[in-house]
């Protein structure tokens, strides 16, 4: 199977809800996508459809990319999961989850308090430069905090924390009016990366999103000249445990809903724009699919995937870590479909 043929079919994951919605008899489809293009078992099905949540880590060609497909069935109403993903206080209580904070519209340097580098990293920063440096920054970036930072003088954690909230404040304003053209290209390793020309090629080689939903594409891309009516987006920071370090986020959530010819759907985008470690890229989608065949049912399947591209994950000792990554994100991803079952059915 290609990569091209991966894409398009772990894209579809997430976008298949509308096409199953209004077929006879939804169930037998998803079995049938779970077969033909998740490749789990008819145990595996069974078990997702108890509600007990599986993660699976689906092939690629390429190291640095990671897709992480994950699923299980939640006896509550779709639109309690679409409340829950933008909710912070909710989201806090997720594994993994060090920090997290709603960005105001317009932003506000208060909404970004919380979001702070760990000491190791401060540290680091002093004697960055483009090919080595502690923390994914563009070059320009290294260059504007280093004159701007006394290293010399006291509070240099305060100092570096201010500076790094300012820098990212004025990212985001930036790309509030411009869009993807101010995503940045990271120069802490010995190659660039380009994270605008990634969300492109992702994009670009699906060919399941433009399919099912071209407006929800089309946002993504365009932003913010595409201003569908189905979209509600906010914007957010997170700090979270992966790796050995945490690792601060900067996200554009999308929720987008639904009710064309293939039926109703209901699907989350979270979009990263800046990441201090290890994402270079990440693209994750969440669909909740409508189950039938259940007298007075209102369950559904939370059906997800994470797609990042990571650094580090070449060469022999590259190899040896993606082994670590690819099995702590399928445990992450598990664990979060847990955590998010059990709190939409105590709701």
């Amino acid at each position: 199977m290609s990569v091209r043929t991966i894409r398009g079919a772990v894209l579809a994951s997430v976008v298949f809800s509308g096409a199953l919605v209004r077929a006879a008899e939804p169930t037998r489809e998803l079995r049938a996508f779970f077969r033909q293009h998740m490749k789990i078992s008819d145990d595996q099905i069974a078990t997702i459809a108890r509600g007990t949540a599986i993660a699976k880590v689906l092939s690629s060609n390429i190291p640095a990319e990671i897709f992480v497909f994950g699923a299980v069935f939640v006896n509550a109403a779709p639109e309690k999961y679409l409340r829950l993903a933008f909710n912070m206080g909710e989201l806090r209580k997720l594994p993994n989850y060090l920090g997290i904070g709603r960005i105001s519209n317009p932003p506000m340097l208060s909404d970004l308090k919380g979001f702070t580098l760990e000491p190791q990293d401060v540290a680091g920063l002093k004697d960055c430069r483009p090919g080595k440096c502690a923390v994914q920054l563009p070059a320009e970036g290294m260059r504007e905090l280093q004159k701007a930072v006394d290293w010399s003088g006291p509070n240099v954690a305060s100092q570096v924390n201010d500076r790094m909230q300012k820098s990212v404040l004025d990212y985001l304003r930036r790309y509030q009016k411009d869009g993807n053209s101010v995503l940045g290209i990271y120069r802490d390793q010995e190659h660039p990366f380009d994270t605008r020309a990634q969300l492109q090629s992702w994009l670009g080689r699906s060919q399941a999103l433009p399919v099912y939903f071209p407006e929800l594409s089309h946002y993504l891309l365009e932003y913010p000249s595409a201003t569908p009516t189905e979209v509600e987006s906010l914007f957010y920071w997170e700090k979270v445990k992966f790796g050995l370090k945490p690792t601060l986020r900067l996200n554009h959530a999308i929720a987008y809903r639904s009710a064309g010819p293939r039926g109703a759907a209901h699907v989350i985008a979270v979009k990263q724009l800046y990441s201090s470690h290890y994402f270079q890229f990440a693209l994750d989608f969440t669909a909740c699919v409508t189950g039938s065949g259940r007298t007075n049912d209102t369950g559904f399947y939370l059906i997800s995937l994470k797609g990042s591209t990571q650094q580090g994950l070449t060469g022999f000792r590259g190899s040896i870590m993606r082994r670590v990554v690819v099995r702590k994100t399928r445990s992450a991803q598990e664990k979060a479909l847990i955590a998010i079952k059990k709190s939409l059915e105590r709701q």
